[in-house]
């Protein structure tokens, strides 16, 4: 495989970045926490794209990936300062975003910010807030005492090495919820989600549908879908969210 770009972001850090030229509007895919853009969903997106002839850009947020920094030193803060810097200097035009799990939240954190460039969302089992919501609101009261003691906490995960989470990630994510305020998603709207996610729960999908307000958002449950969302058939209600979000959406630069 051929080596990513990168682009330097204002803030000093060095994002890896794949684009596919295409048909606009460009798909642009954001991963999940401590995931990256060579996950299945993204590939299938890839794969997907050349085929169908569409533009299509992914990206490894810094401490993720091919990009540079320690996911230890990030937050969600910084992540949607990436999504922002690939946005405004990889794209133009109107964009499809499609967010995954944390990706979700970074999505929305982009449609709040920057409405006029989006012509459509979709988002695959999405974690807004996670860090107020999931990781803090979840905490022991010995592991909030470890949080002030040494600024972090690791925790257990199925996914490899234990998950760190640190002090400024959870009071930077403060600063970011998007279930708090009102959140106006004015172009065509799909929010996928598993109802065997062990992760997010089906009720987070619930209150974001419930909080959000657009002319055209639809939820979709798939039932015993887990938090990968990466079986064949799932993959398939993914690019068929994408490709109605697409047809009757709008946007510009």
């Amino acid at each position: 495989m051929s080596q990513p770009e990168y682009i330097a972001t204002e803030h000093g850090r060095r994002l890896a970045y794949r684009r596919r030229d295409g048909a606009g509007p460009a798909v642009v895919f954001l991963h999940g926490l401590r995931s990256d853009m060579e996950g299945t969903k993204a590939l299938h997106l890839d794969d997907w794209a050349r085929t169908a002839g569409r533009a299509f850009v992914r990206f490894d947020c810094s401490g993720h990936g091919q990009s540079d920094g320690t996911f230890e030193d990030g937050c969600i803060g910084d992540w949607a300062e990436d999504a922002r810097a690939i946005l405004s200097e990889v794209t133009e035009g109107p964009v499809v975003l499609v967010g995954s799990s944390m990706g979700g939240w970074l999505a929305l954190l982009m449609a709040r910010a920057m409405p006029e460039r989006v012509a459509g969302l979709v988002t695959i089992a999405a974690a807004p807030d996670f860090t107020e919501d999931g990781f803090w609101a979840e905490f022991t009261e010995d592991q909030k005492a470890e949080m002030e003691a040494s600024g972090q906490v690791a925790l257990p995960s199925e996914y490899g090495e234990p998950l760190v989470v640190t002090q400024r990630m959870i009071e930077d994510g403060r600063s970011h919820l998007v279930l708090r305020a009102p959140l106006d998603l004015p172009f065509p709207t799909r929010f996928l989600q598993g109802t065997a996610d062990a992760d997010v729960d089906v009720s987070v999908a619930l209150r974001l549908l419930e909080h959000a307000d657009g002319p055209d958002m639809r939820l979709t449950l798939v039932k015993g879908a887990d938090h990968r969302f990466s079986e064949p058939a799932e993959l398939a209600t993914i690019v068929a969210a994408v490709e109605d979000v697409s047809g009757s959406g709008s946007g510009g630069k």
